[in-house]
């Protein structure tokens, strides 16, 4: 066991110690871990110093580093002080580039680190950097590069070349780049290993170039470290065009840099995570591949972006959806590169903390949800809200969308939580009333042909008297999880945003949440989860959102800050969390969390 006998993160520009931190068996808690990202691929770094999470060259490539799920045998890139040694870290202000302070007995090192771009973007291959500063006395730190077998699908070699070491893992080509100063202790088939040692003035830097399928550029060290620079730089700038002023902005930011990152910048589409089979609960099998693009997380993120001033996300993301619409339909999920996902197949690794099966792919990808119908059209009102505009095709492929959803919303499907069991889900009748009242209102507008728009208004009347014939229970006070239970789902907070019919009968519901599926700050997604997976964070914070809008806005207040004090304001945050013991649970960075915040801090702004 290894123990980090200090661990402090920034708030509000401030160092603050939070917590000690351990890898035990091989593997770090959740919330040890910090995102590096370039708007293609997304890396974790740990509070000891080793990336233990990297897919090359995209997001959902098979990870290069892959320590997160395989402790002995993954790959990571470690860079480690030789002794005992605490830690403090940081995102350095407005950006992802990312630095850890070393603190030993014998001195201080800074470690800055960056999936690198340029000035004019994201760079047409990888390149992951790490700067080494001496600050006080003298550190050694150790160094070691182990390659992961990319899933048991390929056997990593290394050969030397003048520009440095040479690596093979499958189609993935790579070479480190190192300074003058690392000694070389170990270089064969899997294993680069190496230490250097620094003083006050000392710099050096050590980095990863890699691309698949395709010949590799060899930039200099010192382009690399320019590069670090360039990045934070333009971090900033991005930063800085954020129009949001209402309160708690730096979680906010922090928040859209994190979403930043799951913004796959080649197409524009939007990744649900990071990861792959983090599970919801330590020993249990629901871990599951989340590094596709479901339409919900498009549709909400396209919300947040409009709302904080970020339009040229949105607008990638938007067009990105609609094409997708245009080709397969209105799917749930998709490839980031557009495609439909592949099945589910199991991957035999250990799993994060012998949490078994890890997973590539996705059964939503076959499954029907009615809440796709709400999501687009929430998000083409969204849009042309903020005095955008649709193009012909883009409303005549929302028109077909309204038709189809006033045929078959009567159908039975998965619901949001995608569950097995097709049900009349309360969610799900409440996202095809949202579709329809928001067609009626881009009809309204002009953007859409007004040639259905009398049966869609009549179908948005129909489902809302349905839902209240058969969603409402007089026992619970509440809308219940599907038509004739007395299942309560927390995602029924969100009818509050949508501005659902009955905000008496919406107010009750959200009081029955807090009372039957609240933990303390945090609320488990819908009846019976409790025994089956930790509380869901984006639930937690769409309910306050919920009592903002309601009008409950020192209750709002207080529920979202009892959320961040117990979270942290440095993030990435993952999708769950053991209300008990505070472990972090399921995939990280997760886009939904995020999204929660900033749509719950602009309806506390807009309220206040």
């Amino acid at each position: 066991m290894v123990q980090i006998t200090n661990r402090t993160q920034s708030r509000n520009g401030k160092l603050l110690t939070l917590e000690t931190t351990f890898r035990s068996q091989g593997f770090l808690p959740l919330s040890a871990y910090s995102a590096l990202g370039d708007g293609r691929s997304v890396a974790l770094s740990g509070d000891d110093g080793s990336i233990d999470w990297w897919c090359v060259p995209n997001l959902d490539s098979p990870p290069l580093f892959d320590r997160l799920l395989s402790p002995e045998e993954g790959g990571r890139f470690a860079i480690v002080p030789s002794g005992p040694y605490s830690v403090e870290r940081r995102y350095l202000e407005g950006s992802n580039v990312h630095e850890t302070i070393f603190v030993t007995e014998t001195g201080r090192a800074k470690l800055v680190e960056c999936i690198n771009s340029g000035s004019a973007g994201r760079l047409p291959w990888c390149e992951l950097a790490r700067r080494i500063e001496g600050l006080d006395g003298h550190v050694r730190l150790d160094v070691e590069i182990r390659f992961g077998t990319r899933a048991d699908t390929c056997c990593p070699y290394l050969i030397s070349s003048r520009a440095g070491p040479v690596f093979h893992a499958g189609d993935v080509l790579g070479l480190i780049r190192r300074s003058d100063g690392f000694v070389v202790d170990r270089e064969d088939d899997l294993v680069f290993r190496a230490h250097i040692s620094v003083s006050p003035g000392d710099r050096a830097l050590i980095a990863i170039i890699a691309g698949e399928s395709e010949p590799l550029v060899v930039p200099t060290i010192d382009e690399i470290d320019r590069r670090i620079d360039i990045s934070h730089k333009e971090w900033g700038e991005w930063s800085a065009r954020i129009g949001y002023d209402g309160p708690y902005r730096d979680l906010v930011l922090r928040s859209a840099l994190g979403l930043k990152i799951l913004l796959y910048s080649p197409t524009g589409a939007i990744a649900a995570a990071a990861t792959s089979s983090l599970p919801e609960r330590i020993g249990g099998d629901k871990n599951y591949d989340y590094r596709y693009a479901w339409v919900r997380d498009a549709s909400y993120t396209i919300r947040a972006f409009l709302g904080i001033g970020a339009d040229a996300e949105a607008k990638a993301a938007l067009t990105w959806l609609i094409r997708r619409i245009t080709d397969h339909g209105a799917k749930v999920v998709y490839t980031l590169d557009g495609h439909l996902i592949p099945a589910v197949t199991d991957v035999d690794l250990p799993g994060y903390r012998g949490s078994r099966p890890v997973r590539i792919g996705n059964a939503a990808g076959e499954q029907f949800q009615q809440g796709v119908y709400g999501d687009i059209f929430e998000m083409a009102y969204r849009f042309v809200e903020q005095n955008n505009i649709l193009d012909a095709r883009t409303a005549e492929t929302l028109s077909k969308l309204a038709d189809e959803c006033a045929d078959g919303w009567r159908r039975r499907d998965s619901g949001m939580w995608e569950l097995p069991e097709q049900r009349h889900y309360t969610m799900s009748k409440i996202s095809c009333w949202q579709a329809m009242n928001r067609a009626v209102q881009l009809a309204d507008d002009g953007h859409l042909p007004t040639t259905c728009r009398e049966r869609w208004s009549r179908e948005r009347d129909r489902i809302a008297a349905w839902i209240g014939e058969h969603c409402w229970s007089e026992e619970k006070q509440a809308y219940t999880g599907w038509a004739g239970s007395d299942t309560l789902d927390a995602s029924l907070a969100l009818a509050v945003r949508f501005g659902f019919e009955d905000c008496g009968r919406l107010e009750r519901t959200i009081d029955a949440l807090d009372r039957e599926l609240g933990a303390g700050p945090f609320h488990y997604r819908y009846t019976g989860m409790s025994e089956e997976e930790g509380c869901f964070l984006a639930c937690s914070f769409w309910i306050a959102e919920a009592k903002a809008l309601l009008g409950r806005g020192n209750e709002a207040r207080d529920a979202f800050e009892a959320l961040v004090a117990v979270l942290g304001s440095e993030g990435p945050y993952p999708e769950m969390i053991d209300p008990e013991s505070g472990c972090w649970l399921g995939n990280i960075p997760q886009g939904l969390t995020h999204l929660a915040i900033i749509d719950a801090a602009l309806a506390l702004r807009d309220q206040a």
